[in-house]
């Protein structure tokens, strides 16, 4: 065994045991005739003591060596309250270097700070820092918590497909290219929207899934060209039913997570009210002082006008149920969308859908697709809705956004494990990278 105990599980009642430990060496020190070693796992920091036979071999351990540690446990004269393990040391009996490591490329102090690029390049070790490991237990926690909620309100999480087919609206695509159907290509999803109305139509009434969704955007903080989502979808319901159930998740999450108890129901506001109010579709409502202040925004357009195709767009998807049959004024229009908006950041958009083929044909209509366009695009989901489709409406929480605020970070990167730079690369793997001509040949494709 490498290990008997990891390095934050050692206390006073385990004084006198013979113990063996495995971790990275956080530091060592060396004073005449001793020596001691902080062994460092992702549980904590050990202190171990060495007698005069083991200093000339700890002249020569780097720091961020993995080692294994053999001895007893003793109790310190003094404890030191900045460890958990600080009322006690292990004597060391046995010492092992089980891979030495070479002068680190950044420095693993929290109190120094490394670029963003030299971070990413060199992930692996950044995320040996303690704030990166509070971060990404807190975001399992998190999902465990998103997991433990919705099992008991009786959803059932259903995996959806990767590769699926390019559609109008929304983010650029990312596209796959097809070796077997050469010429053609398959689309990353966005999100897996219509892959759960069709669940619906199934009959799979409580559905849910933490997924990755991928969109060809421009990037910021709160951004990243592949990132999760807690995606929700249920049927026979109205507007209240889906805003009352997300605020007992969140909840549950920030009360099993952070030990918060937040006040529900949330505010609720109107578009208009809050673009006249604060110029913004989601504006931060905190007050000196709730630290975190949720917010619904309701009552969406359900178009905008874009200058640059000059025509009408979905403003949250072509899907949305609008407020009205009457489109002679598009503008006018409101869709039955709901935003929920923490400390300034949307944290999760949804709606009601569209139920019949009707309206949802005089949508396509009026975003300017043809019979022949929408048949192309959405033709089997058009098809399944001719077949019994309940009324619906459902949700997708940006995970990465809501563990960010929840880390109190003010980007998402920090909470995600290899996340991608503002150019969409992957610095440490050197991704997006140039691919053989013979891969080309396999898939029918040529650069320009």
């Amino acid at each position: 065994m490498y290990r008997t105990k990891n390095c934050g599980e050692l206390r006073k009642k385990h004084e006198g045991q013979e113990v063996k430990l495995a971790g990275w060496v956080h530091s060592i020190r060396i004073g005449g005739k001793f020596g001691f070693m902080d062994l460092r796992d992702r549980y904590g920091i050990t202190q171990i003591f060495f007698k005069e036979k083991f200093t000339e071999q700890l002249k020569d351990i780097k720091r961020e060596s993995v080692v294994s540690v053999s001895g007893k446990v003793k109790a310190k004269p003094k404890a030191n309250p900045k460890l958990q393990t600080g009322e006690v040391e292990l004597t060391a009996e046995e010492l092992k270097i089980l891979s030495p490591a070479e002068p680190l490329p950044m420095e693993l102090d929290e109190s120094i700070e490394s670029t963003e690029e030299t971070r990413l390049s060199y992930r692996y070790l950044d995320l040996r820092k303690p704030r990166m490991q509070k971060n990404l237990i807190l975001r399992h926690k998190t999902a465990f918590a998103v997991r433990e909620f919705l099992n008991k309100e009786g959803f059932i999480e259903i995996e959806t497909p990767l590769l699926a087919k390019s559609t109008p609206e929304g983010a650029r695509d990312y596209l796959v290219p097809s070796r077997v159907n050469k010429g053609k290509f398959y689309a990353l999803p966005q999100s897996p929207q219509i892959f759960k109305q069709l669940l619906m139509i199934a009959g799979y009434d409580k559905y849910f899934q933490i997924v990755k969704c991928l969109r060809d955007e421009d990037l910021r903080a709160d951004r990243q060209p592949e990132f999760t989502q807690i995606d929700i979808e249920m049927s026979f319901i109205e507007q209240d039913d889906i805003l009352s159930m997300c605020e007992r998740l969140v909840k549950h999450v920030f009360k099993k997570v952070l030990n918060i108890e937040l006040e529900i129901p949330f505010q609720r506001m109107t578009y208009k009210e809050a673009m006249e109010k604060h110029n913004s579709d989601k504006p931060d409502l905190r007050k000196e002082g709730d630290k975190f202040k949720f917010l619904w925004v309701v009552d969406f357009p359900m178009f905008e006008y874009s200058e640059e195709d000059d025509r009408y767009k979905a403003m949250h998807h072509p899907f949305t149920m609008p407020n009205t049959i009457d489109f002679s004024e598009m503008d006018k229009v409101l869709s039955k969308g709901y935003d929920l908006v923490l400390n300034g950041w949307e944290v999760g958009g949804g709606s009601l859908r569209i139920f019949n083929t009707e309206m949802q044909e005089k949508v396509f209509s009026a975003l300017g697709l043809s019979e022949e366009e929408a048949k192309s695009k959405f033709g089997f989901l058009m098809e399944a809705m001719k077949y019994g489709n309940p009324p619906l409406g459902g949700i997708a929480f940006g995970f990465d956004r809501l563990v960010a605020l929840m880390a109190g970070e003010t980007s998402i990167r920090e909470v995600i494990a290899f996340p991608k730079n503002k150019d969409a690369e992957d610095l440490m793997t050197k991704a997006p990278s140039d691919v053989s001509k013979e891969q080309l040949d396999e898939l029918g494709l040529k650069l320009k």
